[in-house]
């Protein structure tokens, strides 16, 4: 397969193993774990090692190297011990498809044990305490357990693990990024079977293309009826050990391909609001059958990311410095510089905004509050009211019609309100329709004083008893409740955490390419922004920055079990910072119109009508 794909026109492949002799990533410099890499093992230097080789190393099926810097071309490769590293693969390249061929355990394991035995293919020679025989193919997790095990068994075991860890790393990859083929298949009928991949990874099927494997089939002269040979006595009572992942495997042979549609550019290339976006991401908005709404204070946008055919279109929309945004039935509200703006949506309005009977909802302006700057961070619905995070005095509050805000709760620790910042209080979190915690990036009493330990000084609090629940934590933002646990962005290690409220830990379950801000789950996935981030005195001397020399803006969907990065939606130049993430549940195509817009003057409310000029 590894040969035929690299046969393609526009395909690439590496000179060496693209992985192999990169520091960071080889199991000598990692304890001797294993061959296995996730996510978690992404860091500046190893990556830009890769790139590197890619671009020195990549040539085509003529001997020809592309000659310039590798980003953006088709490279392919089938080195066994990908089988453990798909999270990494696919976290690297955020567009990487994967190609499983299925074939029989009793088909290949005897085929590892002929191979440890014959010592064709030794991986390690020298494994620190293993006195079996040199290690052959990929290094798999656990392996010192294995020591001292017969050799049939230790292969077994190899097989059980590698492919449980691939199936497992497979199946939480959405549908477009990996395809299943038959060893057999692929032999008896090379042409149609390689089509059929071809058309998954988007390259033409030539004659040239399926040669290799022709040639393979009549050298092996495999058909339906032939067969390998009789398992080795050996091996027989090791077989049961397969059963499951056998059948598991061969399940997936039924399953539909699904190829990708082309990356999409949301806005011209050359203009400063376009992004990019993974090919499946406006697909999870389609299948929650919603759309996504993005505040980034630093250019003064409100961002609409929504369905369209396919597509993602991202609708900008200007506000003074936005920051916290509330979503209820037919209502968003948007905490600004200075104001808190109350936006209801307009049905029949909707019918009408250009082109006519593409948009489900149009929001339009119906109130707002002046607060004065009080910097509103997070904002959230509970009790009938809206609550908001001032973060400027310190606490939590809500709105009247006569004063500016009213303070409805402080941490215990602050001595009174005053426009000082002393703790940078910026999270909020409801459960059950009540705030129930806060985050702060100190436990401090004086002015700013929250900066002297920003890095690794940030809290989280139980509202009701004022308790400090979880310490340590690295900027922390965005708390949420979702599947019975307690979610936190730890922004200053660009990372997402579930806590462990008993213990008062928190454990990383992803750490991303940027400075983590704003929060969602729907549709069994985490919705996170991402931000650059400059180095200030705000932001300077964090984890994050010490991990990356470069960092992203956008939206990213990961999921919140593996912590695989399931797609993104990334802002090229003019967005660098995003606040807010929150989606209108059940609503595809939106218009949110600005104040002085056609929409939002000419559009009349009455108790018993709706009437637009």
């Amino acid at each position: 397969m590894f040969r035929s794909l690299a046969r393609a026109p526009g395909i690439f492949s590496a000179s060496v193993p693209i992985l192999d002799g990169i520091f960071e990533l080889e199991p000598e410099n990692r304890e001797w774990d294993s061959n296995r890499l996730t996510a978690a093992d992404i860091q500046p230097r190893p990556v830009e090692d890769l790139r590197g080789k890619l671009k020195g190393g990549l040539v085509d099926s003529a001997g020809n190297r592309p000659g310039i810097d590798a980003t953006g071309l088709r490279w392919v490769d089938g080195q066994p011990r990908n089988a453990l590293r798909v999270p990494f693969l696919g976290a690297v390249a955020p567009d990487a498809q994967f190609v499983y061929i299925h074939r029989d355990p009793a088909e290949t394991i005897p085929a590892m044990l002929r191979v440890w035995e014959g010592g064709r293919r030794v991986s390690y020679s020298q494994l620190p305490g293993w006195e079996g025989p040199p290690w052959s193919l990929p290094l798999v997790p656990g392996w010192r357990e294995l020591a001292g095990r017969p050799l049939p068994e230790i292969v077994t075991e190899q097989w059980v693990r590698l492919t449980g860890t691939l199936l497992d790393d497979l199946e939480t990859l959405p549908p477009e990024r990996w395809c299943v083929t038959d060893f057999k298949t692929l032999l008896n009928d090379p042409q149609r079977e390689l089509e059929r991949i071809c058309e998954f990874v988007a390259i033409e099927a030539s004659e040239d293309v399926t040669r290799p494997l022709r040639s393979l089939r009549d050298q092996l002269a495999v058909s339906d009826e032939d067969s390998v040979g009789e398992v080795p006595e050996a091996l027989r009572e090791l077989m049961p050990r397969t059963e499951k992942l056998a059948e598991r495997s061969r399940e997936l042979l039924a399953r539909p391909t699904t190829p990708p549609r082309s990356a999409k550019w949301s806005a011209p290339a050359d203009s400063p609001l376009r992004s990019v976006y993974t090919q499946n991401f406006p697909e999870f908005l389609n299948q929650l059958g919603s759309s996504l709404i993005v505040s980034t204070y630093q250019t003064g946008k409100l961002i609409c990311a929504r369905y369209d055919g396919g597509q993602l279109n991202t609708h900008f929309r200007d506000f003074a410095r936005p920051m916290g945004l509330a979503v209820a039935p037919g209502r968003i509200a948007i905490g600004t510089r200075a104001e808190v703006l109350d936006y209801r949506d307009f049905p029949a309005v909707a019918a009408k905004v250009e082109p006519q009977g593409k948009h489900d909802a149009c929001f339009l302006p119906r109130n707002k509050h002046f607060t004065g700057d009080i910097r509103i961070h997070e904002i959230e619905f509970a009790q009938g009211e809206l609550w908001l995070v001032a973060t400027n005095f310190s606490c939590l509050a809500t709105l009247d019609a006569q004063h500016s805000f009213v303070p409805r709760w402080k941490p215990p620790f602050i001595s009174q309100l005053s426009a000082e910042d002393r703790c940078h209080l910026n999270g909020l979190c409801v459960i059950d329709d009540e705030p129930r915690y806060v985050t702060a990036l100190g436990e401090t009493d004086v002015a700013g004083g929250w900066r002297e330990n920003k890095a690794s000084g940030g809290v989280l609090i139980d509202i009701a008893s004022g308790e400090t629940v979880l310490h340590g934590l690295s900027m922390p933002h965005s708390p949420r409740w979702y599947d019975g646990r307690l979610w936190v962005l730890e922004s200053g290690k660009g990372a997402i955490s579930v806590a462990d409220l008993d213990a008062g830990t928190v454990e990383t379950v992803a750490e991303l390419p940027g400075f983590t801000r704003g929060l969602l789950f729907a549709g069994g996935l985490a919705f996170i922004g991402l931000s650059q981030v400059r180095e200030t005195a705000t932001f300077g001397g964090l984890p994050l920055m010490e991990r990356l020399d470069e960092r992203l803006c956008g939206v990213w969907a990961v999921n919140p079990q593996s912590g695989q990065i399931a797609g993104f939606l990334r802002f090229e130049e003019l967005v660098q910072e995003v606040f807010d993430v929150e989606m209108l549940p059940g609503v595809r195509f939106p218009e949110i119109a600005e104040e002085g817009s056609d929409a939002a003057t000419n559009s009349f409310m009455l108790p018993d009508a709706v009437t637009s000029s």
